[in-house]
Formats: structure tokens, sequence, C-alpha cells
């Protein structure tokens, strides 16, 4: 059914229409509007049987998640930013149970400075712990991959997280296809634990493991989540059948067939990329685009045989490992490993900053004239002045920052000058 709505309105009817039993929630920018929605169809009805728990913290949300997924309940939660932080112990906690909970992450970056804009560092910040990520270029996409990570969770005993781009996707209005309530139940069975916590036969759940069991506890998390790269692409085509659209899998790949060089990137940025290639395709240029929509588990095959036929490739990337280099990047190196393709890191749109279409097409006119300098990270759109400004007042006064209200107020935003 199309409709014309919020992303996050968009996202809460869908993940009703999938019919989780437990809803656990605390509001943190930009995800409020998902859980305020659904407590809306709690209320009054419209998605029942269902338990909403107002908990005080994002640790104690995923905590009731925890606890209501052993109990056998098909749980949901969202947050977004240092809300993934702080529910960070219970994260580990609920993939190391194999608890099939569903997760929305409205991607924010992380502070300080405080910053309530989109970027990808607390997704990539929890990277490791064990969740499969998913992430959406889209709106329906978005709505898409929650239904397929209900039953991907479901069928493999693993907790998912969809990643979609904070305020851009989930403030912005779309028209969007809302999968029908039959057509959901069709494609996702009724939830079946494998595994229900009974009062009348007690078990204990996550105890403790000595040195003689825990590499074989953490090897067996690794082994499911590389059966996830067996699962996801039958469960995106079969979504495909059943909702005529095709959302989700591993990789997209945009304009590959002749790429010399090739545009890495996820979420809502690839939209933009997109044009800009289009635009130099038109011009001759043998340019395309591979989004990534699966970035743990890392699809290492099928970024390399996506890939390895190119000259070049650039990362476009909104989070990066700080000391080190682009995060992303690493994992496409590790794909490209022994075929000789360089491999460019650039990270952009870091709290919120735009990417437009001018910057890009800069950008790419750089890499087609090997203006890079090979090895190094690359800011798009970085002001090196007032960088290298900051840094001066740092060698002049040898005292610990505030950096952040420094640039702010060389830039003259009002918000940051003193009273």
């Amino acid at each position: 059914m199309l409709e014309q709505l919020e992303g996050s309105q968009a996202i809460a009817r869908t993940v009703a229409a999938c019919r989780p039993e437990v809803i656990s929630a605390y509001p943190i920018s930009p995800q409020t509007h998902i859980v305020e929605a659904l407590s809306d169809l709690v209320r009054t009805g419209e998605l029942a049987p269902c338990e909403y728990l107002m908990v005080e913290s994002e640790f104690a949300a995923m905590s009731a998640c925890i606890g209501a997924s052993a109990a056998g309940a098909r749980a949901y939660t969202a947050t977004a930013s240092q809300g993934l932080l702080y529910m960070a112990e219970a994260l580990y906690n609920a993939s190391g149970l194999g608890l099939p909970i569903v997760m929305t992450l409205a991607n924010r970056a992380i502070g300080a400075p405080i910053n309530i804009w989109n970027d990808h560092s607390d997704a990539m910040s929890q990277r490791d712990s064990g969740w499969i990520q998913l992430y959406a270029e889209t709106n329906q996409e978005a709505a898409d991959l929650h239904v397929q990570a209900f039953r991907l969770a479901e069928q493999l005993s693993l907790p998912v997280m969809v990643c979609m781009d904070g305020f851009i996707l989930t403030h912005a209005f779309e028209r969007v296809d809302l999968p029908e309530q039959e057509a959901v139940d069709a494609f996702l069975p009724a939830f079946e634990p494998r595994q229900v916590l009974d009062p009348a036969e007690p078990v204990t759940i996550g105890a403790m493991v000595g040195p003689e069991a825990f590499t074989e506890v953490r090897y067996l998390m690794h082994a499911k989540q590389l059966q996830a790269l067996d699962a996801i692409p039958p469960i995106a085509s079969g979504f495909e059948a059943e909702f005529g659209r095709a959302s989700g899998g591993l990789v997209r790949e945009y304009r590959l067939e002749d790429a010399e060089t090739v545009v890495v990137a996820l979420g809502s940025v690839l939209g933009t990329i997109e044009d800009v290639v289009d635009g130099l395709r038109d011009e001759g240029v043998k340019i395309g685009v591979l989004g990534i929509k699966c970035f743990r588990p890392w699809p290492l095959e099928e970024v390399r045989t996506a890939l390895g036929s190119a000259r070049r490739v650039v990362v476009i990337e909104k989070a990066f490992a700080v000391g080190a280099g682009g995060i992303v990047g690493q994992n496409v190196r590790l794909a490209l490993d022994g075929l000789g393709v360089r491999v460019d890191d650039v990270v952009a749109g870091l709290g919120g900053r735009p990417i437009t279409k001018r910057s890009l097409r800069r950008l790419f006119g750089d890499v087609l004239e090997d203006r890079l300098e090979p090895g190094a990270l690359h800011f798009l759109d970085l002001d090196k002045g007032v960088v290298e400004r900051e840094l001066e007042r740092m060698r002049t006064h040898a005292r610990p920052g505030p950096h952040a209200e420094n640039i702010v107020r060389e830039l003259g935003i009002v918000a940051a000058r003193p009273h």
C-alpha cells in the first residue's frame, strides 16, 4: 500500500506488521518517532498482543529484549548514537546467547562534542559485537529490511541491526509501499523459539565459561555469522518474489559492467553517488558503484568478485578508525588482497555535513586525474586552515582543549560563544 509518510512512521508500521510480542523502548534522537509510533499502535490495540516496556535507559532496553527473547517472545527495540554505546555490554550478551532480537539503529554521530546529526560512527563502533548489520539506502529499503531481518534473525538465532541514516531517512517524507499484513504473515512465519525459559524446567543461560571452552564458543559465533552470508541472498530473493521489489541482499552493483573506477559506499549517500556517476557515464567515463547492503558479516567473496576487475576503488565512508584510517576501506582491501587494485579511503559526511554532488564530482575528478596521495586518508571538504590554526594554538598554549569550542567560535557559530 503506497503512502507518503515519514521514514520513522514507515518503520513503525512495518515492524508492527512483523507482530513483535515485546517492544522495549527508550527515546533518543533521531529514533524517537519510531518507538513513539509503536507505542500508539500498542495503546490503540492495533498491535496486539504486544507488551510495550518504557524503560529507564538504553542498557535496560536491550536487557529487557534479552529477557523477553530468552523467554520465547519476538523482541524489538531501536536506538541511536550514545544510546548504542550505553547498551554495548548487553549487545554482546544478546549475540553471545544467540537471541534473535531485531533493532533499528538510526545512525547518528558519537560525541563529544555533542552532535545529533548523521554519520556511521555508532554502528561502526559495534561492528564486531556479533550482530548482523544491514544498511538501508532508502526508506523503502529500510522498511523492507525489517521484514527480512526478523526472518533472518529467527532462522539463524542471531540478533540483527537494521541501520538507517538518522534524519536523512528517519525524518524524510517519501512514498513508501508498506507491506500488507497478509503478505508479511506469508513471508515471516510465526515465531517459534528454539529455547524457552520455563520456571517449571529451570535452566541457566549465560553461565561462566572458562578457557577450556571459550574459544569454541566464540568460534561458533563466527561460524553463525558466516552462515548468514548463505542465508541473506535467498531471503532477499524470497522477499522480491513475494513483494515484487528487490531490497537488501549482500551488495548491489550499479553500472559495473565495464567500470575501471568503482565507488563503494553504504546507506543513503548511494543515491547521490549514483547521480554523479550517471553524469560521468554520459561523458564516457568508465565508473560504477558498489553498494554494501550487509556490512556484518562482511561479504568478502561478493566484494572481491564485483571489484576484482576494476583498476581503482574509492571508498566513501561516514566513519573512520581514529589513528588508523578507513573502516570500510580496510574490509575492501581484505577482499581485494593479491589483486593489485588500488583502494583510496575518503571520509565524508561526518556529523551530518552534506555530501554534495559538486563535492563528489570534484573528488572523482581528482581520482580520475590521479591527484589523491596513495595510502593517505582523505577527508571530503575538510577545512585544513581551521585545523592548522587550532594545531598552532595547541603548540603555542600547551594545555588541554576545548578544541571544538575554539573551532566553532572561529567559524562564527553563536551557540559556542562564551556568555
